[in-house]
């Protein structure tokens, strides 16, 4: 059994966070297990209200996991502060955890802060040299790069930047940018540049697609793909899951975590 850790948010709304990340594992035959990092009041409208867990519970959960079912690769999503990201950190160096995605989630779909300022410069600092895929979308690599990404060669310039801060591969995702009619991504492992292209669906439906994308390349990599196959895989995945997005709620209805997944009854 492949199994993959996911240490996150909790999304109440079920589209993002923990919630999202378990059922894409699921959706790739793998057996999730989490560490909670805060409980969020969410809908697909926003974010209503956060409650950050204990750093050493964090720290608790992570060991409870590692102590007993152990895992093949695991994610970071939502880390919320300073001190809950140096205790992953430390839990990611004791049980020497290689197969690490850090998904470098900062704002929400709806514009909501998910990491404090100061908690930013610490993520680039402690967690990120621990990590074997990184997982920024453009506006997050702007805020860690301080520096304003426009088009495909300012990606390529920003993965370029990101490589330096110690992870083994980067994917500075472009589908915030609207310069062209496909969502484009940008690889990168230090020596070679990948560009993923995909079309472009016309759905308000993208509520945790993020999060849906490092869960899927997680759980590759779990099963023992190489990286620049996980994040293929992860790519295609994605891309179906909009293309047969869910309209639930009043905002951004969530990606479809079942897509492909055959239903028994």
């Amino acid at each position: 059994m492949y199994k993959a850790l996911t240490i996150a948010g909790s999304d109440s709304g079920g589209g993002a966070g923990i919630q999202a990340d378990l059922k894409t594992f699921s959706a790739f035959g793998v057996y999730g297990t989490s560490a909670m990092t805060a409980l969020t009041a969410q809908n697909t409208l926003g974010v209503q209200g956060v409650y950050e867990i204990e750093p050493k519970f964090v720290y608790m959960q992570i060991v409870s996991v590692m102590e007993d079912i152990g895992s093949d690769a695991a994610k970071t999503g939502m880390l919320a502060n300073s001190a809950i990201i140096i205790k992953v950190a430390e839990a990611v160096e004791k049980y020497n955890i290689q197969n690490l995605v850090v998904d470098p989630v900062m704002i929400a779909k709806s514009g909501d802060p998910l990491l404090s300022e100061d908690a930013r410069k610490t993520i680039i600092e402690r967690l990120i040299p621990l990590a074997k895929v990184i997982t920024p979308n453009v506006f997050e690599a702007e805020v860690m790069l301080a520096q304003k990404i426009e088009t495909l060669e300012d990606m390529k310039s920003a993965a370029a930047e990101l490589k330096k801060t110690g992870c083994d591969w980067v994917v500075v995702k472009g589908g915030h940018l609207q310069s062209s009619d496909e969502a484009k991504d940008v690889v990168y492992n230090g020596q070679d540049f990948e560009i993923l292209q995909s079309p472009r669906f016309a759905t308000k439906n993208t509520h945790g697609t993020g999060c849906t994308f490092s869960a899927a390349i997680t759980a590759g990599l779990a099963k023992g793909y190489k990286p620049l196959q996980a994040i293929q895989k992860a790519k295609q995945f994605i891309t179906k899951a909009i293309e047969h997005s869910i309209s639930l709620g009043s905002g951004h209805g969530p990606a479809n975590h079942l897509v492909g997944v055959r239903i028994m009854w």
